[in-house]
C-alpha cells in the first residue's frame, strides 16, 4: 500500500514520480521544450549579421549550402536554403571572411543552434582580394592562364561579336571605332555585366558564339570581345567568377578581354588571348586601319613596279655603258679600209707591171712560117698519140638498147588490140570509141565491134542504164566476144 505524498519529506528521493501538494508545473516533454527553446531563439535573435571565417563549405545534393562560421574563440553552424544560394554574387570558400545576414534557429534533432542565412557578402575588400588570388593561383595551377594557350588575333575578321551590355556607352564606342577604322559586321549578345547572374549570362554567351555553325542562318564570329567599363573591384568582381573564366579559357575562337580601365585587372584578362584597356582599344586591336592598309597595299604596288622596271632600268644602263666602251663603225672598218687601199694600190702597179712585161714579151716574140709549122707538128703529135676504147661506145649502145626495150614491152602492154587475140572486142560509135553505154546517144543505133579477125556493125535500142558488169568466168560462154 503506497504512503501519501504528504508523509515524504521534499529531500527524500522518491522511486515514482508522483504530483505534490502546491505543485504547479508539469514534466514536459524534449519536443515542447525543444519548440519552446526555438521559439524563444528565433524571437529574440529574428534578425543577426554575423561577421566570420568560412569553414567546411559544401554543398548538399539537393542544392543546400552548409558551413560554418568561425572567430577565434567560437564556432556556429549555418545552412542557406536552395532557393538562396542561387543569388550569392560569389561561390563561398573555406578561409574567406564573410559577413552572413539571417536568423538563428535552433535544430532539435542534434539539440544546438545554427544560422539560417539569406545573404552572404566578403567582409572587406582585402577578404575579397584574398579570394581573388586563392582563385587566380588555383586557375593558374591548372594552366588556364599559359601563355602557350594564347593564339593570334585574325589579321582582318569578317564577323565580330561583342559580349556586353547592350545600353551602355561601351558598345557604341566599340561601334563607332570599328566604323572608323575598318567597317565589319558587328553580332552583340546582350548581357547584364554586374550584379546578380552576370557572370553567368557572360559564361552563356561566349559558349554561345562558340556553338554557331560555320554556315549557319547567325555567321559565327571569327573574333570576340568581352566588354565592360571601370568601376570598383566589386563591380567588375563577374569577370573574376570562375565559370567566366573557363568558359573565355575554353572559347574555339580567339577572346579579346577589355574589362574596366587600363588599372583594373581580372580573371577573365589572364584568360583572354589577348587583352585591351579599355573597350575602344579593343575595337582597335579588332581590326586594322582601313585607309593605312589601302595606303599599304598602294604602297606595295608601286614598289612592285619599281621592282619588274628596275632590272630593265640597270640593263640599260649596263648597255649604255658597254655601248660606250665599243668601238665606233669607223674604227672598226679603218684597217679594213686601208687595207683595201694598200691592195688596190698593189692590183695597179700589178697590172701595169705584167702589161709591161706582156708588152716586152710580144715585142719579143715575131711571127713566121716557121713558129706556125712548129706548131701544127706539135698538134698532130698530141693527136695522134690518142686512142679511143671501143669499150666506150659499147658500153653506151648497150644501155640504149636496154632502155629501148623496156620502151617495147611497155607499148605492147599498152596496145588496147592486144587484148583481141584473147576474146575481146572494141566497141566504136560514129567518130569516137564508146568506153561506157552513157557515151552512146540515142541517135546512133548503130555500134562497130572489132574482133582479132575483123570488125561487125550492130544494131541498138538506144543507150540503157548500165547493169553491174558479170563475172567473165560465169555468165559469157566460152568462145564468145566479151565487151569491153
Amino acid at each position: 500500500m503506497a504512503c501519501p505524498a504528504s508523509y515524504y519529506d521534499d529531500n527524500d528521493p522518491a522511486l515514482v514520480a508522483a504530483s505534490r501538494p502546491g505543485d504547479n508545473s508539469h514534466a514536459l516533454t524534449i519536443t515542447e521544450i525543444s519548440q519552446a527553446l526555438k521559439r524563444t531563439v528565433e524571437d529574440r535573435f529574428g534578425f543577426v549579421r554575423v561577421r566570420g571565417e568560412l569553414s567546411g563549405v559544401k554543398r548538399a545534393a539537393s542544392g543546400h549550402l552548409y558551413c560554418s562560421l568561425k572567430d577565434e574563440k567560437a564556432v556556429i553552424d549555418a545552412v542557406m536554403w536552395k532557393g538562396t544560394t542561387g543569388r550569392l554574387a560569389f561561390k563561398p570558400e573555406d578561409g574567406l571572411e564573410v559577413v552572413l545576414t539571417g536568423k538563428l534557429t535552433t535544430f532539435p534533432g542534434r539539440s544546438k543552434y545554427q544560422i539560417v542565412m539569406e545573404s552572404m557578402e566578403i567582409a572587406g575588400e582585402g577578404a575579397l582580394l584574398a579570394l581573388l588570388e586563392k582563385t587566380r593561383q588555383r586557375l593558374a595551377a591548372e594552366g588556364l592562364f599559359a601563355p602557350e594557350r594564347k593564339r593570334r588575333l585574325p589579321f582582318a575578321p569578317k564577323v565580330i561579336g561583342v559580349v556586353t551590355s547592350p545600353t551602355g556607352a561601351v558598345i557604341r564606342d566599340i561601334l563607332h571605332r570599328l566604323r572608323d577604322r575598318f567597317p565589319t559586321h558587328v553580332i552583340v549578345w546582350p548581357v547584364l555585366v554586374q550584379g546578380q547572374g552576370a557572370a553567368a549570362q557572360v559564361a552563356n554567351a561566349v559558349r554561345g558564339f562558340g556553338a554557331l555553325g560555320e554556315h549557319g542562318p547567325v555567321p559565327r564570329p571569327d573574333l570576340l570581345i568581352v566588354a565592360r567599363g571601370g568601376g570598383s573591384i566589386e563591380d567588375l568582381w563577374s569577370f573574376n567568377e570562375e565559370e567566366v573564366v573557363r568558359a573565355i579559357a575554353a572559347s574555339p575562337i580567339p577572346v579579346i578581354s577589355a574589362v574596366g580601365h587600363e588599372t583594373d585587372t581580372t580573371l577573365a584578362d589572364h584568360a583572354a588571348d589577348a587583352r585591351a584597356p579599355t573597350p575602344t582599344a579593343a575595337a582597335e586591336m579588332a581590326v586594322p586601319v582601313r585607309r593605312e592598309l589601302l595606303a599599304y597595299i598602294e604602297d606595295i604596288g608601286l614598289r612592285q613596279k619599281r621592282a619588274a622596271w628596275r632590272p630593265l632600268e640597270m640593263g640599260r644602263e649596263r648597255l649604255a655603258v658597254r655601248a660606250q666602251r665599243l668601238p665606233t663603225p669607223e674604227t672598226l672598218l679603218q684597217p679594213a679600209r686601208q687595207r683595201l687601199d694598200d691592195l688596190s694600190e698593189r692590183l695597179r702597179r700589178g697590172l701595169t707591171d705584167r702589161a709591161g712585161a706582156g708588152r716586152e714579151r710580144l715585142a719579143k716574140v715575131r711571127f713566121g712560117p716557121h713558129l706556125l709549122g712548129s706548131n701544127l707538128r706539135d698538134a698532130k703529135r698530141r693527136f695522134e698519140q690518142l686512142r679511143l676504147a671501143p669499150a666506150l661506145l659499147t658500153r653506151a649502145q648497150a644501155e640504149r638498147t636496154q632502155r629501148l626495150a623496156g620502151l617495147e614491152r611497155i607499148l605492147h602492154q599498152l596496145d588496147p588490140e592486144a587484148p583481141l587475140a584473147r576474146g575481146y572486142a572494141l566497141v566504136s560509135a560514129p567518130g569516137h570509141r564508146a568506153i561506157s553505154s552513157r557515151e552512146v546517144a540515142a541517135g546512133q543505133p548503130v555500134l562497130t565491134l572489132k574482133f582479132a579477125d575483123g570488125t561487125l556493125d550492130v544494131a541498138t535500142g538506144g543507150a540503157k542504164k548500165p547493169k553491174p558488169k558479170p563475172s567473165a568466168a560465169k555468165d559469157s560462154p566460152p568462145g564468145q566476144p566479151k565487151l569491153l
